[in-house]
């Protein structure tokens, strides 16, 4: 028999009840708290970018974390942080990178602006509290009224049926507003972020959202499979046929195995201008290596004598021990960063993981999914200088840099 706790119902789960939660706790220990509500809600709905909005979360998780605080990331988009014993010019500090990245929208001007329609909102709790305290109740009010609304909104399963629909309308659908780019970093220890790369993907949600937001693209692995074979040559075709300089040269891809082999790919390669294969890493999963290893030898062949390298894409330090990077002829590893490696009392995970970076080369190893300081950190003191993730789109783009600079 089972001792496990019952889920969450999505009404306890949600951040805006965690929220109200939070502030009922502090309220007999507000002094020296200080909270700020950004509003990207008001934002005009083509400002409110989902890389941006990740960003904008994790410039003030760390804020949080340095001043044991939390900070809520709301249904509606909007963001609560709430610190202890920060200055003033600390949590503004944090609001004027996050308000640059909007700095297009005419919100982000609106410094003097009435309380209905301003970027953000400020609370001093020692005298403020009843004021965030109502805020918060009309947040999960609204929050509760949006639930109910959608609460027969359950998706459902992908069949071949629903798989068939969504190829017909992926060969038509425009792919542009849904194509995201995020830079690969080298940083050595003591250093500054430099792009290096720029990986080129579709956002599964936002292609979901966009064409079936009704259907579980991940309910069935198999489909799902088919679906991104299908994804690829379209982004074969379209990346063929783009102008947009910032996906000519240095970027990755991620393709199925098959993929290669295809003629979409043979098209895309013969469209390429002369010098750019050498820039271009083709990103592979360590399950499409193994499920058809004559496949992926003949095609790794082939696109390395075309000169693009092959970078192996989804390592953990669980599937670590398994990959060897030279016996399996690449050029590149990702190795996944996940919070679970810092719980590691034993040191094992570490010493799986430096093993794995000392037979790669600490200089073909690439720690993506970074989320926060820990994982640079951790990842300078195992050599590796090259990453990818939302703490360092963070701290890149709030300095008012270019992605393509």
């Amino acid at each position: 028999m089972s001792n496990a706790q019952p889920s969450p119902s999505p009404e306890q789960a949600s951040q805006e009840s965690a929220l109200a939660r939070y502030v009922a706790q502090i309220e007999p220990r507000r002094e020296g708290r200080r909270a700020v509500h950004i509003h990207i809600s008001q934002l005009r709905e083509g400002n409110r970018k989902a890389h941006h909005l990740r960003i904008a979360a994790d410039t003030f998780g760390s804020l949080a974390r340095a001043f044991d605080g939390q900070v809520f990331s709301l249904s509606n988009g909007d963001l609560v942080a709430i610190c202890k014993d920060a200055k003033v010019e600390q949590i503004d500090e944090a609001v004027l990178r996050v308000r640059q990245l909007f700095n297009d929208d005419p919100l982000s001007l609106a410094d003097n602006a009435s309380e209905e329609h301003q970027f953000c909102t400020w609370y001093k709790l020692e005298e403020d509290f009843d004021r965030l305290k109502e805020q918060v109740a009309k947040l999960l009010q609204a929050h509760r009224g949006g639930a109910a609304a959608n609460k027969t909104r359950t998706r459902k399963p992908m069949t071949p049926k629903l798989l068939a629909g969504l190829e017909i309308a992926l060969a038509q659908a425009d792919l542009g507003n849904i194509m995201r780019r995020q830079p690969i970093f080298a940083l050595p220890k003591g250093g500054e972020p430099k792009p290096i790369l720029h990986e080129v993907y579709v956002s599964i949600a936002d292609l979901r959202d966009t064409l079936a937001p009704t259907v579980d693209f991940l309910s069935d692995m198999w489909l799902f499979q088919r679906l991104t074979r299908t994804l690829d040559r379209r982004m074969m075709s379209m990346m063929r046929r783009t102008d947009d300089s910032t996906i000519s040269s240095y970027f990755s891809l991620n393709l199925n195995i098959s993929t290669l082999l295809s003629p979409e790919f043979l098209q895309f390669d013969a469209a390429l201008r002369a010098g750019a294969r050498g820039t271009i890493v083709i990103e592979v999963q360590m399950i499409d290596i193994y499920s058809d290893m004559g496949a992926f030898v003949f095609a790794r062949d082939f696109a390395k004598d075309r000169g693009y390298r092959i970078c192996l894409d989804g390592l953990t330090y669980l599937s670590a021990p398994f990959c060897d990077r030279e016996a399996l002829g690449l050029d590149l590893v990702k190795l996944q960063w996940n919070n679970d490696i810092l719980d590691d009392p034993n040191g094992s995970r570490r010493a799986t993981i430096q093993a794995m970076i000392e037979s790669a080369g600490p200089a073909r190893v690439i720690l993506c999914h970074c989320d926060s300081d820990d994982a640079i950190a951790l990842g300078h003191d195992l050599g590796v200088s090259i990453f990818q993730g939302r703490s360092l789109d963070a701290t890149y783009y709030s300095k008012g840099r270019a992605a393509s600079s």
